[in-house]
């Protein structure tokens, strides 16, 4: 499917339900607002599924997964034969996501996007490489443009199977040694800010090596000056095709109208490739939870996201994303399946009186 098809297709949530919704939050059994921000994400599910009643029982949860030129820089401290060792690891079922997937009973869709390391053939895994590790970004730009419109075509073909095999939210998640890196340059780049503000320790830099860090970023932006107003353009010079492939997850997951849950820091590049291309797909998504990595803060202000949780994690995977998606089944169903004050014969609030009842 062609992106400007994607992008043409993608309409912005149902207003008539939003305010349908809005009304009958006013009516559940409890006071008005007690339900804090899982109202807001409500309200906001009424819109994306067109109905006052949304119904969001089950999530898939996509990783991504390649790997990236620019760790010849010395930017990370672990080998990149990790990303192709943690694959098998999510495959066995060992890593942190995999656990809280089993735990709450969450589809695991991962994506070889990019690799290094050829992989064995697995039924679990989903194979859309685009190549073998991008190049270093350092040294030129990170892929071509064909590379980069083909991961954001497998990431939306990614989302609307989801969709189709029953999936009411999509979640992202992430593995690629490096990606931090990507994912501070694509910050940079889509949101004009200093890369020693959008930059962090990744996996554990040291304050030398943060320096380090940031420089290669710098360099990166300083080689391709990438086009801050063409998300493709971006992706291409500093990106990583496993953020194209999420990048396609956001665009295909609106384009289903199912909500987007995402996870942090690389997730979030993802997400703001995705909206560069289309600023409808904020409609769909809400941010799981708030990376410890610093330029996630610069990417939830940049897109007015408020992320759901925040506990301090960085792992990636999609780990904080899948957790969040759990509040986001609740909001639902309390909306959907709570009782009004008619139905359950309760007696509302007296007229004026204050909204909300005093201690």
């Amino acid at each position: 499917m062609r992106l400007e098809d994607v992008v043409a297709g993608i309409r912005a949530g149902d207003a008539k339900a939003k305010q349908a919704a809005t009304q009958r939050q006013q009516r559940l059994t409890k006071p008005p607002g007690s339900l804090g921000r899982l109202e807001e994400i409500s309200i906001q599910l009424a819109g994306i599924f067109g109905t006052e009643r949304p119904i969001a029982r089950n999530t898939t949860l996509v990783v991504a997964a390649a790997d990236h030129g620019v760790v010849a820089q010395g930017v990370t401290g672990y080998p990149q034969a990790v990303t192709a060792q943690m694959v098998l690891n999510f495959l066995g079922g060992g890593a942190a996501v995999s656990v809280m997937a089993r735990t709450r009973g969450v589809e695991l869709v991962i994506v070889d996007a990019g690799v290094a390391t050829p992989l064995p053939a697995h039924p679990n895994l989903r194979v859309v490489s685009a190549g073998r590790a991008t190049r270093d970004m350092t040294q030129g730009p990170a892929m071509t443009r064909e590379q980069a419109e083909d991961c954001i075509s497998a990431g939306v073909g990614i989302a609307l199977d989801a969709a189709e095999n029953g999936a009411h939210v999509i979640a992202t998640g992430d593995m690629g040694i490096g990606n931090t890196t990507a994912a501070s340059a694509i910050t940079a780049a889509l949101t004009t800010t200093p890369p020693r503000l959008t930059t962090g320790r990744g996996t554990g830099r040291s304050d030398p090596e943060l320096q380090h860090k940031i420089a290669c970023v710098e360099r990166a932006l300083d080689v391709n000056r990438p086009d801050a107003d063409d998300g493709l353009d971006i992706l291409r010079t500093v990106g990583g095709f496993e953020i194209g492939v999420l990048a396609g997850v956001v665009l295909g997951g609106a384009l289903a109208r199912r909500a987007v849950v995402l996870d942090g820091f690389v997730s979030g590049a993802a997400a703001l490739i995705a909206h560069s291309l289309c600023p409808t797909v904020l409609d769909y998504v809400i941010a799981g939870h708030l990376s410890a990595e610093p330029g996630h803060r610069v990417t939830l202000k940049h897109l007015g996201l408020q992320p759901l949780l925040d506990l301090d994690m960085r792992l990636g995977e999609g780990t904080g994303a899948l957790l969040a998606a759990g509040l986001v089944e609740v909001a639902a169903a309390c909306l959907s399946d709570m009782a009004t004050f008619d139905e359950a014969g309760v007696s509302d609030r007296e007229p004026g009186h204050p909204t909300e009842p005093s201690a």
